[in-house]
């Protein structure tokens, strides 16, 4: 496996630097089309959703039933599902409402107080996305690295078909820091970081994790951060898509995010 190394690492890098494309596309949504901002976040919401219950969920239902058998593996897939969403919602209840105020200067005094509470829950929706999205690169960076090592065929398959999700996820980063902070230097910033949590995977799993990485601990890895996304989809990016457009709107964006979800997880 050692000579597959570099392209292991590369592979993983790659998958990860595509949330950077995501965050350059959503500076294409112009800052005072607020429909086309309920358009994406819903877009966003249906990518993590469908994603969550048909792929990261099945094939963390796989690992544990292979590694714990079917009746104990299929409980444990929905035990460390809710346990991932209940994890959401303790970081949600742990953040400070007014955590973007640390990172960001919302003080323009042309905005009204209800104008300035609004940018900052709409920041707030993305900088909790970049968390949320981080955790869940951590273990795909971890796949692909370990996958690369051990078949570089598979490894580039799985690369490939992360950096086409990686794109829309990057959108549901960049897109409400970009209307809430008008930068686009932030947005994308945050976006990218929140993919280079694949790379970082990579190296903890190279040098830290080798021994310790089973079928098993993949499965409880995924399980949780399927628990994790569908919570921010609910609970964060369906509710900021609705203030901002109409359920119509929402729901268009949600079916169109299953759509290019669905059909690039078949085209792969």
């Amino acid at each position: 496996m050692e000579h597959n190394l570099l392209y292991a690492f590369l592979l993983t890098f790659f998958a990860g630097i595509s949330t950077g494309i995501g965050g350059i596309l959503a500076f294409f949504i112009k800052k005072d089309n607020i429909l086309a901002l309920s358009l994406g976040l819903g877009f966003s919401a249906g990518v993590m959703i469908y994603v969550s219950f048909t792929e990261i969920l099945q094939e963390s239902k796989h690992y544990l039933i292979s590694s714990f058998g079917s009746n104990t593996g299929e409980w444990l897939n929905i035990i460390l599902f809710f346990a991932g969403i209940g994890f959401a919602a303790l970081i949600d209840r742990l953040l400070p409402d007014d955590m973007s105020h640390h990172i960001f200067d919302f003080s323009d005094s042309d905005l009204s107080c209800e104008e300035k509470l609004s940018k900052c829950k709409l920041c707030r929706t993305g900088l909790f996305m970049a968390v949320v999205l981080a955790l869940h690169n951590f273990p795909e960076g971890l796949a692909t690295f370990m996958s690369g090592m051990t078949n570089l065929t598979l490894g580039i398959s799985i690369a490939v078909a992360i950096a086409i999700h990686n794109i829309p996820e990057g959108i549901a980063v960049a897109l409400p820091i970009y209307h809430s902070t008008k930068s686009k230097r932030k947005a994308f910033g945050f976006s990218l970081l929140s993919g280079m949590a694949e790379p970082l995977g990579a190296v903890v799993g190279y040098f830290c994790l080798r021994s310790i990485l089973s079928d098993a601990t993949f499965g409880v890895l995924l399980a949780a951060v399927a628990g994790i996304m569908v919570y921010i989809s609910f609970d964060e990016l369906l509710p900021m898509a609705r203030e901002y457009g109409n359920g119509h709107v929402e729901i268009l964006g949600v079916v169109l995010g299953m759509l290019v979800m669905a059909i690039s997880l078949v085209l792969l």
